[in-house]
């Protein structure tokens, strides 16, 4: 039997893509008594998984010298919103050395995006290389 026949899962709209090596901000919606506030996680993605009832990913910081790692389902209502404000370079899937360095040793370069030439027609670029040419 598989869990998909009786619920189908349903991924948070407010997760954007991600992927290890990410540095993401995770904000959270805590309730302590009757009040509720907005807690905020940042750290780098070391690990996701992904299954049959979702899937989640591990998010890891160092705090005060001590590392933290927390795990956030996909399917989570209490996860409010998800910032990417890096992208890592890696070449694994699962980032657990990163466990074992640290200060500079831990820290991934930026991956750098491929800029994408706008769409222009044919006939703008033409006429573009021919005045620069001349």
């Amino acid at each position: 039997m598989d869990v998909r026949e009786f619920v189908k899962p349903r991924m948070n709209p407010n997760i954007p893509q991600i992927s290890p090596g990410d540095t993401v901000r995770v904000s959270l919606k805590t309730v302590e008594g009757d009040k509720e506030r907005l807690q905020h996680f940042q750290g780098v993605v070391i690990r996701m998984r992904k299954g049959v009832d979702g899937g989640n990913f591990t998010v890891r910081r160092v705090s005060y010298g001590i590392g933290v790692e927390r795990t956030f389902p996909f399917q989570s209502l209490s996860v409010q919103n998800v910032e990417v404000l890096r992208h890592g370079e890696v070449r694994r899937a699962k980032l657990y050395y990163v466990r074992r360095l640290s200060a500079k040793r831990a820290r991934l370069k930026e991956r750098r995006e491929k800029v994408i030439q706008q769409a222009m027609p044919q006939e703008e670029q033409q006429q573009e290389t021919e005045q620069t040419s001349e």
